[in-house]
């Protein structure tokens, strides 16, 4: 893994990136956060779609020998090294204490018709030199806010497939930035920081709002359902996509659970 080693190496950085946003952060002795700019409210939408009573949960849980996660090496920055007394693990993968599995999309990958308003603002830190959360899912038209909470430089850049691609510098104490991705993305898209090359994020971007993110317990919930028969997408960055079939009807709580792995 690449690493800048003075801290002249990282002004060149910044005077090479077009300008882009996102931001990692400290938790200690930081000034307040600067407002975010207003985000433009979404379009409406041409058609609504359906909305319903079912929904399907249940839990993601990884299966064959977990591979051990990689330290992040931040010696290349002061500030980053200095935010952490023990060394900071990959979250590529991450195996909860109960064998289930962290930062899994869970989503409807066909069975849904009509257009769906979107939203709210997610939101996306960069933390102690760390995307924070190291996954998101959102819905295409959604304002994803993104805050840099670190007393360092930072830079995001993604190169979505279906939408227009970013490069922001976030220097400290700047305003949290927001980025809207106009069309749904057929993978998750990935963030990076050139100027902390451990730096990753990833973005699940979708055209509705049945979808979740897996946690610490490995749980998922989609709600809100109408009745019918859907192909649900369960995705991961290292083992990739698998699916499965399954139908509801009014009112019906359905539970399925998954296994990913090696």
């Amino acid at each position: 893994m690449a690493e800048f080693r003075t801290v002249k190496a990282l002004s060149v950085a910044l005077a090479l990136v077009v300008p882009i946003a996102v931001g990692c952060g400290k938790k200690e002795d930081k000034p307040a956060r600067p407002a975010a700019p207003a985000a433009a409210a979404p379009a409406a939408a041409t058609a609504s779609g359906a909305t319903g009573t079912a929904s399907i949960s249940g839990k993601v849980t990884f299966t064959g020998t977990a591979p051990k996660a990689a330290a992040m090496k931040m010696d290349a920055d002061p500030a980053c090294a200095k935010a952490h007394t023990s060394p900071v693990k990959s979250e590529e993968v991450v195996v909860n204490a109960d064998g289930t599995l962290k930062n899994v999309i869970v989503y409807v990958k066909s069975g849904i018709s009509g257009t769906y308003p979107a939203s709210g603002s997610p939101e996306l830190d960069q933390v102690d030199c760390v995307y924070t959360p190291h996954v998101i899912a959102v819905q295409a038209g959604q304002s994803i806010t993104v805050h840099n909470s670190d007393p360092t430089l930072h830079n995001v850049q993604a190169s979505p497939a279906m939408n227009a691609g970013f490069n922001l510098a976030m220097p400290p104490n700047t305003p949290s930035i927001q980025q809207t991705f106009a069309q749904a993305e057929a993978s998750p898209v990935k963030f990076k920081c050139q100027v902390h090359p451990w730096m990753t994020a990833y973005v699940g971007v979708f055209n509705h709002p049945f979808f979740a993110v897996t946690d610490g317990s490995g749980q998922f919930s989609i709600k809100n359902l109408p009745a019918g028969k859907y192909t649900v997408g369960v995705w991961h960055e290292k083992y990739g996509e698998k699916t499965f079939d399954i139908e509801v009807t009014d009112g019906q709580a359905a539970t399925q659970d998954v296994s990913v792995g090696s």
